[in-house]
């Protein structure tokens, strides 16, 4: 009776045809170009479509497998459960780490990151790190200048105290490729790396019943985190996993013994549906990279990954914005399916994180898996029409940049060759572009900034620009100069940042008068847009309601005192009322600015205004010029 039911109900819904819906769009566009208006074309090199139908699923291989069945582009688990991580880092007092690991294990983290910081740690000194912490409870994640020697003694710890090799979960952030990229040089090492390798292999060999133990971490995050596409870091993290593959196998050791050990850091950004594709097809191509192997454990196939929020995109301006990014970006992360998110706190860019950012940031996590329930479903975004686009078109862009890196003759040769770097610069350069022309919006940074908003005493230009040096690890290596062109990590809101802080520490109040006029719906939309734009450099902006007459407007402009005057009003006042002002001005040293780009731009400028905002300006550009008048 139910099934006659729901038969009744479809059959008022015929299904409708691709070419009718194809027909109405077309109508609706009025012979605009549909690529133009409605297809996306990504920063990943591919285009995303207005909508997409089941028949567009027909060709995608990956369709129709479970949670931990291979490909693993569901999950390499069948359930969706993942770790709580926060870092904690280690300097020379052990026990205050240990009594912060106490704590926050009481308030709902299972993954404890230790940065240590210490390259004499010693066993006493692990031995307090752990007191109290029942080892096989948790997961712990080691990293920093001394995480080998970390990893040593934490061998010899688990193998001295006889504990349970299934129950001991550890990863380590052993990267020699990564400090390479940011580096631009090997070290001390051998000229290729050969000896960090063979001291991998050696703490592989040491306690080889320990098979829970990921003992490599390839960091995808530093790409990220120096503005890659998500098909580069994609590309790029997957190559470093491979080489590690092959450098030890070289070595004589079983691809069974190595893949499991290493463990993929990607970051997730704020691009929702992309980051979750992206995370469903690094699985799907590690899974595939490793099938020509013939590895004998079904886990040398499992992509295993820890996930960061992006640190790319949080910004030091209107800094509470950045705990509204790193919930979607956990949320993305935990609709992907991982085992382990740590969740930035929102202060993270510019001092060392309070007890009040940890907490919201961990907060974060504790919501979605306990009031949102985001643990208890595997793979949601399965069926997705959209999603499941994005992640095959994600894995075959991905996949031809991998192979492009393989040709090269892996990632160190790729790296040394300039490959990498250029491929990340280019899209770094195109974001930096975006930004500055607000194609890609950090909000409170490029676009509605807060307008009241002061950078406190704490904040300098060193603060701004944290993130973008090439090594903070102390080490006696870290001022030689690179063999090689290194990665640069920065934050995408540097430059915005930079160019509002050296107006907030002026000395100056700058000020930008909007003089609304002439038409009223029109002034009041120019004059919203002009107070965004000017508010981006820290001008403190003077907006107004209407004024009846330009010698009113003008009037009030002379007794605020500001150096920047905008007139705020339609394309066609323009004609008439910009010369009014600007006549009103001349001779003292007021820019007037006319808000918009009417047609009448050549009229008004052969008149003497030489200064226009609009939507297609570069805004960063334009704003430092403004500065560059202002004398600051």
């Amino acid at each position: 009776m139910a099934e006659e039911k729901a038969t009744k109900l479809m059959a008022e819904f015929p299904p409708v045809t691709t070419e009718a819906w194809e027909e109405v769009i077309a109508k609706d566009l009025k012979g605009a170009d549909r690529t133009k208006k409605l297809v996306w074309r990504t920063l990943e090199g591919f285009n995303v479509e207005p909508y997409y139908r089941a028949d567009d699923m027909a060709d995608l291989k990956h369709l129709g497998t479970r949670p931990g069945e291979f490909p693993y582009v569901r999950g390499v688990k069948a359930d969706n459960r993942w770790r709580v991580r926060q870092t904690i880092e280690v300097g020379d007092d052990p026990a205050a780490a240990n009594r912060e690991a106490h704590d926050v294990l009481m308030k709902g983290v299972d993954s404890l990151g230790f940065v240590i910081k210490n390259k004499e740690f010693s066993a006493s000194d692990l031995d307090t790190l752990l007191k109290g912490i029942t080892i096989t409870a948790v997961e712990l994640a080691f990293s920093g200048c001394g995480v080998y020697r970390a990893a040593e003694l934490f061998l010899d710890k688990i193998v001295a105290e006889k504990l349970d090799p299934e129950q001991v979960f550890a990863v380590f952030g052993i990267d020699p490729l990564m400090k390479l990229s940011k580096k631009g040089s090997w070290g001390c090492s051998a000229p290729d790396g050969a000896k960090q390798f063979g001291r991998i292999r050696e703490l592989l060999d040491r306690a080889p019943q320990y098979k829970r133990i990921r003992m490599m971490t390839v960091h995808g995050t530093l790409f990220h985190n120096c503005g890659a596409s998500a098909v580069q870091e994609l590309a790029f993290a997957l190559s470093m996993g491979h080489e590690y593959v092959v450098r030890l196998t070289d070595l004589g050791m079983d691809v069974d013994r190595v893949a499991p050990a290493i463990k993929f850091d990607f970051a997730v950004g704020t691009n929702y549906f992309m980051e979750i594709a992206k995370l469903r097809a690094a699985r799907l191509l590690w899974a595939n990279i490793m099938k020509p192997y013939n590895p004998k454990r079904g886990c040398s196939s499992k992509l295993r990954a820890h996930i960061q929020t992006s640190a790319w995109n949080q910004t030091v301006y209107d800094p509470y914005v950045n705990m509204l990014r790193g919930t979607t970006e956990a949320m993305s992360a935990a609709v992907a399916g991982v085992d382990s998110i740590e969740v930035l706190p929102f202060d993270h860019a510019y001092e060392q994180p309070t007890e009040f950012s940890s907490r919201i940031a961990r907060n974060v996590q504790l919501l979605l898996k306990e009031e949102s329930h985001f643990d208890q479903v595997t793979d949601p975004a399965a069926g997705s029409y959209y999603i499941e686009e994005l992640t095959a078109s994600i894995a075959a862009e991905a996949w031809k940049l991998f192979l492009a890196v393989e040709d090269l003759g892996g990632y160190t040769a790729a790296f040394e060759a300039g490959f990498i770097q250029d491929r990340v610069e280019e899209t770094a350069n195109k974001r930096d572009h975006n930004i500055a022309t607000r194609r890609e919006a950090l909000l409170g940074t490029n676009q509605f900034p807060n307008f009241n908003e002061t950078a406190p005493a704490e904040i300098t230009a060193e603060t701004v620009t944290r993130g973008a040096k090439r090594c903070h690890c102390g080490c006696k290596h870290a001022d030689r100069e690179p063999e090689y062109r290194p990665l640069r990590p920065y934050r995408g809101a540097m430059a915005f940042e930079a160019m509002r802080l050296r107006t907030d520490r002026s000395g100056k109040e700058p000020k930008a008068f909007m003089l609304t006029c002439g038409t009223l719906a029109m002034a009041r939309a120019r004059a919203q847009f002009a107070c965004n734009f000017f508010a981006c450099a820290g001008i403190r902006v003077i907006d107004n309601t209407f004024f009846a007459s330009v010698a009113e407007g003008v009037e009030a402009a002379k007794a605020s005192g500001a150096r920047i005057v905008v007139v705020c009003s339609s394309d066609d006042d323009y004609a008439t009322l910009a010369p009014e002002v600007f006549e009103a001005f001349r001779g003292t040293d007021v820019i007037v600015v006319v808000a918009g780009a009417p047609a009448c731009q050549p009229e008004l400028e052969a008149a003497g205004i030489s200064h226009f905002i609009s939507v297609r300006s570069n805004v960063l550009e334009t704003l430092e010029g403004y500065l560059k008048e202002l004398g600051i």
